[in-house]
This record gives C-alpha cells, sequence and structure tokens, in this order.
C-alpha cells in the first residue's frame, strides 16, 4: 500500500514537472507587422532603392520569465523577419508615391532592425505581471549628397495574470515593429529627402 502511494506521489511531482517545463518551454514567434497608413504623399511615382538589414546581436529577444532561463526564451528568427518588414516598407513607400526597387535608381532607403527586446516589466497592479517591449528601426536616406538618418522607437507595456502564450506574445511583437514602421514612414523629413 505504501509503495503504491509513494509511486503515486512521484507521479504526481513529475507530472508538475512536466507542466512546469511547458509553461516555461522556448517560443519560436513568427511576426506579421503592418504598417496602418496615414503617410506624407511626396513621391511621383520615381524609384527609392530599398534595403532592410537586420542589425540585432541575436534572434532571441528575451524570456517569458524575464530572467536569463535558457527554457524561456523568445526568439524571432531573421530569416522570417526580415523579409516581412521589407514587404511592409514597400506597401508605405507605395502609398507615398513612390516605386520601391533593389535594382539600384533615384535614392536609397536603408532600414535596419536594431533592437526587438522582450523583458520584464513593472505591473501597475498587485498580484500581476508585466511585460516591456521595445523596437527600434535605424532609417538612412541617401540621395545625391544629402543624407538623413532617424532611429524611431516604439514600446509597450502589457501586464497579465498569466504569462503570455504564443499568440499573445505574437501579436504583441508583431503590433510593436508596426507601430515602429508607421514612426518611420511618418516622418515628413524623410519623406521629403526621398522625394528631392
Amino acid at each position: 500500500m505504501r509503495q503504491w502511494f509513494a509511486l503515486k506521489c512521484v507521479a504526481a511531482l513529475v507530472m508538475v514537472g512536466v507542466l512546469a517545463a511547458c509553461a516555461q518551454s522556448p517560443q519560436i514567434l513568427s511576426v506579421n507587422p503592418k504598417v496602418s497608413g496615414g503617410f506624407p504623399h511626396t513621391g511621383n511615382g520615381q524609384p527609392v532603392t530599398l534595403n532592410v538589414v537586420d542589425g540585432r546581436d541575436s534572434n532571441v529577444i528575451g524570456t517569458r520569465s524575464g530572467s536569463t532561463s535558457a527554457t524561456s526564451t523568445i526568439t524571432v528568427e531573421a530569416n522570417d523577419v526580415i523579409p516581412k518588414i521589407q514587404t511592409q516598407a514597400e506597401n508605405a513607400l507605395r502609398s507615398m508615391g513612390f516605386t520601391p526597387t533593389q535594382n539600384g535608381g533615384g535614392p536609397t532607403l536603408t532600414l535596419t532592425l536594431a533592437e526587438l527586446a522582450y523583458a520584464r516589466g513593472s505591473a501597475d497592479e498587485p498580484l500581476l505581471g508585466a511585460s516591456q517591449l521595445q523596437a527600434i528601426i535605424e532609417a538612412k536616406v541617401e540621395n545625391g549628397t544629402n543624407t538623413y538618418t532617424g532611429r524611431y522607437t516604439s514600446k509597450r507595456k502589457q501586464s497579465y495574470a498569466f504569462k503570455p502564450d504564443w499568440d499573445t506574445n505574437n501579436r504583441m511583437v508583431s503590433d510593436l515593429l508596426g507601430d515602429a514602421l508607421d514612426r518611420t514612414f511618418r516622418d515628413q523629413q524623410l519623406a521629403n529627402l526621398l522625394a528631392q
């Protein structure tokens, strides 16, 4: 009887351990940022050479626990996110009246994903956790002898009672990147230099 009880206790502990491991398992996000529009319409069909690059040190943007625990990493792969940023940047340029190209010609716009971070934040209410997210996009416009650089930061704090699941994190990071892109393309000085 005691052996049966001990076996049940061990099984229960193993199950709790498995559930805890699942709760803190790694997440590889597949973000889908979207630009929302409202950009200055300064173009007249002229080409803009667009380059989008990843300037981050790592594909790991943080951990679900907020600590350096290797089991709960959140990853956004460059080969997944950079082409999506490229597509959205092309959409933004078209809505501004430009013709995006990668073949050269016209001014050059280089976008660099400089930072994408997911860290522990401070919750506004007791018994809640919080995540602090930040994205930074750097833009460089070169048009003849003129150059313009801008740095566009988007921040988001999310409070929660339970750690966000994959869908929630994916949506939060997608929205964050979309907002950073909106800030980039709403910069009137950037739009003006592209149009010169």
